[in-house]
Parts: structure tokens; sequence; C-alpha cells
């Protein structure tokens, strides 16, 4: 009996190898993903803790919340987001202003 490890992947077929390699990469893309929900949820806990203290600040949350809107649009739902993008123009042109 060795101690080496043994390498189980080359015994296996080409179709084996790739159904491994893509469940491992969907395990990764579920890992980051679930670390990805719990930042959010991180920084929408500190949104919803402080109030803000300027409007720079509340622009930056308006933009947080319009971003979170317009990712759940109908790409082909151009109207909303033709206004979401018109009002976060809006925002940085008056927040150059001051």
């Amino acid at each position: 009996m060795t101690d080496k490890p043994l390498d189980l992947d080359k015994h296996r077929g080409v179709a084996a190898q790739k159904a491994t390699g893509i469940r491992r990469a969907l395990a990764e893309i579920e890992n980051n993903a679930r670390e990805l929900r719990d930042r959010q949820a991180i920084l929408e806990s500190q949104l919803l803790s402080a109030s803000a203290a300027s409007w720079p600040e509340a622009a930056a949350k308006a933009r947080y919340i319009l971003n979170l809107y317009a990712a759940g649009l109908a790409p082909d739902d151009t109207h909303h987001r033709d206004l979401v993008a018109a009002v976060l123009e809006d925002f940085a042109r008056l927040s150059n202003e001051t």
C-alpha cells in the first residue's frame, strides 16, 4: 500500500471528467452567489439602520435601489430602463453641481 493519493480523474472517461468539472464549477458559483447575498444583506442592513446625513447620501441610497429595480426589469422594458437611466443621470449631474 502506498501513501500517494490516486488521481481518479485520469481513470474516468472524458464525459465523466466533464460532468465532474461542471459540478465543481456550479458549486463554486453557488458559493460565490451565497457570499454575494450575504454581503448584500449586510449593506442593506447598514442602509436601513442609518439615516442619510446629506442629499448625496440619500441619492446614493436611491441609486442602489434603482439599480436593484433595473436589474429585475425585463430586457424589453426599455421605457422603465430609460426612466431609471434618466434619474441616475440627474443624480450624477446634480451631485457635480454642489
